[in-house]
């Protein structure tokens, strides 16, 4: 039941991937903004590039509190910040979007999401790959149910797109409260004969170098990965002369593979290996940014689209189960949840890098780009091995 409530929980949390449709609508002039795309994008960066402090807050709050009333208090904030939104309703109030989407919405977002990922991991020791992604394979297809509701909200409630945000943000609410009320952590584990593993406290981990090269590997990766997951649409057009809606249609199809490579990828570590996953997830995603542009028809773009999005999504399930392994259950949620600077970092560059680069010079050149940065991260896994007990003291 908990695990059931996790899913449940991170169903509503994936909605955050749905703001595509609702940054279409508020750059028409009939719903009373007509802002740039630019300008549209910006509550969805705020909303990221708050999200790793929500993160640590919610993370070291689980540890000391437990996770129903950290989990309570990120879904509240969450759907808050989203039903709030509605009340911007042209483009004078845009500045309240900013606020509560971006700052709130954020915040409550970052709160919630670390808990499922310690929690999960307690409940499950010995499986924490499988666990997690599972866990968070709920966030991947969040975006796939949340995209065609918001975008049949939009129509529904033309010319003030915006006022699709009040049921969205119930419909959060709703979620969040149902899944977080059957969270708890697990009882204490009977004590086992012989020298006991003490864990890391956050401070520790900080002064390891594993810790920086997890979080450089999980950057890179989502710099990468979020950056394609930007532009798909658009790519899909140029690339492939596909009509707009049939791209929008792809794009959230592509939901599908991000959730399911968090569950294959994250099941795949427990056997494999937890470094030698994500040198392959680096690998892949690489290999398939540097043949996306000269894939001029669907049967090509579609599947190297499919592995990107599924390599960007498993490494948000290997990663917690990494930290766990390498730091530690105790203080999981502090230290991954300051892990997720990488989710504020590549939600900020990976958008604006390609973007610019697609601008300036097409495609082609934006995802060779893109491909260069996994292809020389490879390198990192094999370099990172656990901490040793050294560690510890300082």
């Amino acid at each position: 039941m908990i695990a059931i409530g996790a899913v449940l929980f991170q169903i509503s949390l994936g909605g955050i991937y749905s703001w595509s449709v609702l940054a279409r609508a508020l750059q028409e002039d009939g719903g009373g903004f007509g802002i740039s795309r630019a300008q549209a994008v910006l509550p969805f960066s705020v909303a990221i590039g708050v999200v790793f402090v929500g993160c640590f807050v919610g993370g070291r709050l689980q540890d000391r509190k437990g996770p129903r009333i950290v989990a309570l208090m990120g879904g509240g904030l969450y759907a808050a910040g989203t039903i709030l939104s509605s009340l911007a309703t042209d483009v004078s109030l845009f500045w309240l979007m900013l606020l509560a989407y971006g700052i709130v919405g954020g915040l409550g977002l970052g709160m919630a999401y670390i808990v499922p990922v310690a929690m999960l991991q307690k409940w499950y020791p010995d499986k924490r790959g499988l666990i997690t992604g599972v866990a968070v394979g709920g966030f991947g297809f969040g975006a796939v149910l949340a995209s065609p509701l918001a975008r049949w909200l939009v129509a529904l409630y033309q010319p003030v797109p915006t006022r699709a945000f009040l049921p969205l943000g119930l419909c959060y609410l709703v979620l969040t409260v149902a899944g977080a009320s059957v969270f708890r952590n697990p009882p204490p584990r009977p004590a086992v004969p012989g020298p006991r593993r003490q864990d890391f406290t956050c401070a520790q981990a900080l002064h390891t170098r594993q810790w920086y090269m997890l979080t450089a590997m999980l950057t890179l990766n989502t710099i990468s990965g979020i950056g394609f997951v930007a532009v798909t649409a658009g790519a899909a057009e140029t690339l492939t002369g596909i009509t707009a809606g049939a791209a929008a249609v792809l794009t959230g199809l592509m939901g599908l593979s991000n959730g399911a490579g968090r569950v294959i990828l994250g099941m795949m570590s427990e056997r494999f290996g937890r470094m030698r996953i994500f040198t392959l997830i680096l690998t892949l995603e690489g290999l398939c940014l540097l043949a996306v542009p000269y894939a001029t028809s669907l049967p090509l773009f579609v599947p190297l689209a499919a592995v990107i999005f599924a390599c960007f999504g498993g490494a948000y399930a290997v990663m917690p189960a990494t930290a766990g392994d390498f730091f530690g259950l105790t203080h999981a949620g502090a230290i991954y949840g300051l892990m997720n600077v990488a989710w504020s970092i590549g939600g900020v560059v990976g958008p604006l890098l390609v973007s610019t680069l697609a601008e300036s010079a097409g495609y082609r050149t934006a995802f060779l780009t893109l491909a260069c940065i996994p292809l020389a991260a490879t390198v990192l896994p094999v370099l990172t091995r656990p901490p040793g007990r050294r560690s510890l003291r300082r």
